[in-house]
């Protein structure tokens, strides 16, 4: 009984510190967009241009999920998100003194690159700590962790733009709490329940298979997956619709009078927490309500994502109250359901696999959100009008919801689990 009351306070330990960790990577990513409009003015760079840059990230992110989930089921997930944390400050600061537009490609992209080392090694941890029974609410907590790290991020930001900071700032002071996170992760974390003296009763008798494949072996299983490889393409298209809000909104709220409308700018800090709400709820909504079937809730979320989006589109300038009602729930129902989409690699794929698993769907969400990226930047620069923003988005997520629809709820637990 003790060593069960010991195993579940270090368990939540665990899952906490990563969330801890994790809280801050945004500020080395989601800056992005509240520095774009002084980048674009100081650098004479167009918002296409702009949005090539983002892409750059997110592809830089993609092609390094692709391989850093595999690595995260072979080397410690803990030093990854070590390395992968130290490197992305090394590079926020690079961007912070740089003068072109190529300077900041290459070291963008880098940088998507260095943050993309986190999310799988973290989802590879947790998945170590926690079990089937309860993923869905690791997940929720981890993912809700990640909607967090958006609002504070948007919360520095904000402050910096309001005291009239140069763009270069946004890339120095809110990195340096990253720095701190990775400390505290660097003393508590730790990979496995074995390196804290426990055994769990599912790694007995099932690491002869598994254990023994090969990198190439493990892809090879996942991407022979049709059922994984259709939601890693639905999850695509919902993370082309939460970066279009994520990275475009501020734009879209920064506009030439946003100083004589502030509450307008404020109102865009309820898109993350709304977001942050919405991951951890739909964990709960996924495993209670939907009675584990992640793709009837994620087609919800999505189906309501759509109907916001348009609402936001046809009421341009609402009531404030009726405005922040809509900012919150486009970010709720936007990003809850990719809590859900975790939970698909380890419930399709088993735990051994989870690693891979989340790296390539990750992989095809940030591959997708680049795509997005320089398409949002041209419609901006062609029409002028930031608020046909919320109009793809409401495509987009109507695509989602249709394609996950094809992803059957799973019948019996998969021979690696």
């Amino acid at each position: 009984m003790q060593i069960q009351q010991n195993f579940r306070k270090e368990q939540w330990k665990m899952l906490f510190i990563t969330m801890f960790c994790y809280l801050f990577f945004y500020t080395g990513r989601h800056n992005f967009g509240w520095a774009a409009k002084g980048m674009s003015a100081e650098l004479g760079i167009s918002y296409q241009q702009i949005g090539w840059i983002s892409f750059s990230m997110l592809m830089g992110y993609a092609i390094g999920q692709l391989i850093n989930g595999n690595l995260a089921d072979r080397l410690s997930p803990k030093i990854m998100i070590l390395m992968g944390g130290f490197f992305s400050i090394v590079c926020n600061m690079a961007i912070s003194f740089a003068a072109s537009y190529e300077s900041i490609l290459i070291l963008w992209t880098l940088n998507g690159y260095f943050q993309s080392m986190a999310w799988g090694a973290g989802s590879k941890l947790i998945s170590n700590w926690w079990n089937s029974n309860e993923r869905g609410k690791a997940f929720g907590f981890y993912t809700m962790a990640a909607g967090s790290s958006s609002v504070l991020t948007f919360f520095m930001a904000l402050l910096l733009v309001h005291q009239e900071q140069s763009w270069r700032t946004l890339f120095r002071y809110p990195i340096l709490f990253l720095f701190f996170a990775l400390i505290l992760f660097l003393i508590i974390a730790r990979s496995h329940p074995s390196l804290k003296g426990f055994t769990l009763e599912s790694a007995v008798n099932k690491q002869d298979h598994i254990g023994k494949l090969d990198w190439k072996e493990s892809y090879i299983e996942v991407f022979g997956n049709k059922k994984f490889l259709i939601a890693s393409v639905a999850i695509g298209f919902q993370s082309m619709a939460r970066y279009g809000l994520i990275f475009w909104v501020p734009i879209h709220f920064l506009g030439n009078n946003y100083k004589e409308s502030t509450g307008n700018l404020w109102l865009t800090l309820l898109i993350p927490i709304g977001m942050a709400v919405g991951a951890i709820s739909f964990g709960y909504i996924s495993d209670l309500l939907f009675h584990k079937n992640r793709s009837k809730s994620i087609r919800m979320g999505m189906l309501c994502s759509c109907a916001i989006a348009l609402l936001i589109y046809f009421i341009p300038t609402p009531h404030h109250i009726f405005a922040s009602i809509l900012m919150f729930a486009a970010g709720f129902f936007v990003y809850g359901p990719q809590a859900n989409f975790w939970t698909l690699s380890p419930d399709i794929l088993g735990t051994k696999l989870v690693g891979t698993g989340i790296g390539v769907m990750n992989m095809f969400a940030y591959v997708f959100a680049a795509i997005g990226e320089p398409i949002f930047g041209k419609i901006i620069d062609s029409t002028g009008n930031t608020s046909n923003i919320f109009l793809v988005v409401a495509i987009i997520c109507a695509l989602c919801a249709i394609i996950i629809s094809f992803v059957k709820p799973q019948t019996s637990i998969n021979k690696h689990e």
